[in-house]
């Protein structure tokens, strides 16, 4: 009899441990994190390539080496969680992605604008766009070693000129 208690105290624990270890329970609650939306955050965005992501006037999303100024200071304020929306301050266009993985500067925010942002291993950022995709695959924000943009189809995760730093607005 008292091996039985035993046992099943044993059982009871070990499913209690396989339930917080991300077993199914129903008395688990979904996680909301309304904190997180709307956060508004002001950053210039380096890439591992060496430049910082700019937006200008007439629209042209690229890369600059110049972090002086207000032409690389970029607005990013989320969705959703890990859904960001960048913005730049300077010129007032967002950056969005068109169909053929094409990067440009919108006036006004549409969904093309939505880049879902991801903490790299190595501490840097990647934003894949949220809408489009390339045979399954995500399309990237990215700045080749000229400081040109990377088409989507050619990016990946993996590649570091995916990766960018957010650096604080001083």
């Amino acid at each position: 009899m008292r091996r039985s208690l035993w046992l099943a105290v044993v059982w009871l624990l070990w499913l209690q441990v396989l339930g917080a270890t991300g077993a199914p329970s129903a008395s688990r609650r979904p996680r909301s994190y309304p904190h997180l939306e709307g956060d508004v955050r002001w950053r210039r965005l380096f890439s591992s390539t060496h430049f910082f992501l700019r937006v200008d006037h007439q629209g042209r999303v690229q890369g600059t080496r110049w972090h002086h100024g207000q032409e690389s200071v970029v607005e990013m304020r989320s969705v959703r969680v890990g859904v960001v929306v960048i913005k730049a301050v300077h010129s007032g266009f967002y950056v969005a992605m068109s169909p053929q993985g094409r990067l440009y500067g919108s006036r006004f925010y549409t969904v093309d604008c939505r880049f879902r942002e991801r903490i790299e291993e190595n501490g840097y950022n990647t934003y894949a766009s949220l809408r489009w995709r390339y045979h399954g695959r995500p399309m990237f924000l990215a700045l080749d070693g000229r400081g040109a943009p990377r088409r989507g189809p050619r990016t990946r995760r993996r590649h570091l000129s995916t990766h960018f730093l957010p650096v604080l607005v001083s």
